[in-house]
């Protein structure tokens, strides 16, 4: 059974940085894909960034600035540095992940809280 668990979030003041790490266990496959999303309260949930098996990166909307995605597939673990946090950056932080010849194929994290207090 693949399991997600997310590490990393709490409280931070406005202008600093976290790092959010996951670490993925029990996959008997490669996992394709490695990904960050947020859920904002009272909001649906985001695309934040991901990393596919072959390195190649891709962030959303909200986090081609701040953010940066990166894995490590020997610790079978990624992980988001989130610098200049905001206010606006408070949310759930769920890890990501799809083995595409796992069923079911997505797998989640049960996320870790980030709050940026002003």
């Amino acid at each position: 059974q693949v399991q997600l668990v997310e590490s990393g979030g709490g409280l931070v003041q406005a202008g600093e940085s976290l790092r959010l790490s996951c670490v993925i266990s029990g996959s008997r496959y490669t996992i394709n894909v490695m990904a960050w999303y947020r859920q904002p309260p009272g909001q649906s949930r985001e695309f934040l960034a991901g990393v596919s098996s072959g390195g190649i990166t891709t962030y959303g909307d909200h986090a081609k600035v701040r953010f940066t995605i990166s894995r490590d597939d020997a610790k079978n673990a990624v992980y988001l540095q989130v610098n200049s946090l905001k206010p606006e950056d408070t949310a759930v932080y769920y890890c990501n992940a799809d083995i595409y010849n796992d069923d079911p194929w997505e797998h989640w994290g049960q996320g870790t809280q980030v709050t940026v207090s002003s």
